[in-house]
Formats: C-alpha cells, sequence, structure tokens
C-alpha cells in the first residue's frame, strides 16, 4: 500500500487500489501456502492517525503531510487486520519503516518541503537514513527470510520488530497503528468504498 500521496487527491483513495490488489490475490495467496504480503510505510505514520470521520478530507482542509501520514497508518493497520484475517490461510503480512533512502528519486514529485512539519525535516538527525541497499533490508528480510517465517500482523525497522514509539524519537511503531480495532473498522471502511466504487463504473 505504498503511495505517493503529495497529488490533489486523497491519500486514502489511491491506497484502496492496493488493498484492492491485495485482497484481490488473496485466493492466489492462500493457495500458495506460506506467501507473504510486505507493506511499506514510514516512520511519518507517528505524525497522525486515521482520521475516520473525514477519510478522504472533504470536510478538512487537505494537508499533504496529514494525508502522508494517514496512507501510513493506513499501511500499519492493513497489516495488522489482514495479518489476522488470513493467519489460518498462512498468508503473513507485516508493515515496515524502509527508512529515508538517498540516492534515488522518489520525492521528485514532492515539489517544496520548506511547509513541511520538522518532524519531516531532511536534515533532521532523528531521521534514518540509509543507501538503496540498506533501505531495501527490511523488505527483503519480511519477504523472503527464514527468521520471521509465521510472524504476523507486526511492524518492522532496521531489520527488526519495532518497539513502541517514544515521544521525540524518529523510531518505533505507534499505537494508534498497530490497534485492533482501528485496524477492523479501517478494513470494513475499505471493503465498502471498493464496493460503493465498483457500483459506479
Amino acid at each position: 500500500m505504498s503511495l505517493g500521496a503529495f497529488d490533489e487527491v486523497a491519500a486514502f483513495e489511491a491506497a484502496l487500489g492496493h488493498f484492492t490488489l491485495a485482497t484481490g490475490l488473496h485466493g492466489a495467496l492462500a493457495a500458495a501456502r506460506g506467501a507473504r504480503v510486505v507493506a511499506v510505510s514510514s516512520v511519518g505514520h507517528v505524525n497522525g492517525d486515521v482520521l475516520f470521520d473525514d477519510i478522504n478530507f472533504e470536510q478538512h482542509p487537505y494537508d499533504p503531510w496529514a494525508a502522508y501520514s494517514q496512507s501510513k497508518t493506513a499501511d500499519v493497520l492493513f497489516a495488522v487486520e489482514a495479518g489476522r484475517r488470513w493467519a489460518s490461510d498462512s498468508i503473513t503480512v507485516n508493515a515496515l519503516n524502509p527508512g529515508r533512502i538517498t540516492s534515488t528519486r522518489l520525492g521528485r514529485h514532492i515539489g517544496d518541503i520548506s511547509n513541511s512539519p520538522s518532524s519531516f525535516d531532511a536534515t533532521s538527525t532523528d531521521v534514518s537514513w540509509k543507501n538503496i541497499e540498506q533501505g531495501a533490508a527490511t523488505s527483503v528480510l519480511l519477504a523472503a527470510s527464514p527468521l520471521v517465517e509465521g510472524v504476523t500482523g507486526r511492524y518492522f525497522e532496521d531489520c527488526n520488530e519495532a518497539g513502541p514509539h517514544q515521544p521525540g524519537v524518529r523510531r518505533g511503531v505507534a499505537a494508534h497503528a498497530v490497534d485492533p480495532r482501528s485496524a477492523a473498522r479501517l478494513w470494513q471502511i475499505s471493503l465498502d468504498l471498493v464496493a460503493a466504487a465498483a457500483t459506479t463504473v
């Protein structure tokens, strides 16, 4: 469910494509017996919970940084609920923070970041800077390593399961991102929005 959230489109709407892909592949993943789903999140999830009463920013002014944080929280909540639902199918689902990766063009569409929150400041010493290989390591671990076989519904960083987020530290997983009630609520909202979209096509 990784996405570029800086377009003039609500990030959650864009994330529904990734949700639809994963759920649409459920049958094939279950048949594989031991399939793994890896959701690329971000430490940016600590900056905001899902805005359940206005998930697409229809009543609130659209803020790309808030949308980004919400989308990355949604990635983790997806892993929590999919991990719970699909465990009996031998499908594991985990989310991760890859860190801030140098030497890529991933941020080329962001534009002016001068108004970004200080916690997103690229010069911050709290940001986990990595090269491309280091940035890919946690994704590869979750996708292929026997060390995490059977582990599901978790959030990882630096090739380890993350501990709870502590205020002022750009590490760990926020409590709002692993709340099982929020995860179940978001899953149902996602199903409802996908179904509504299908009826208008």
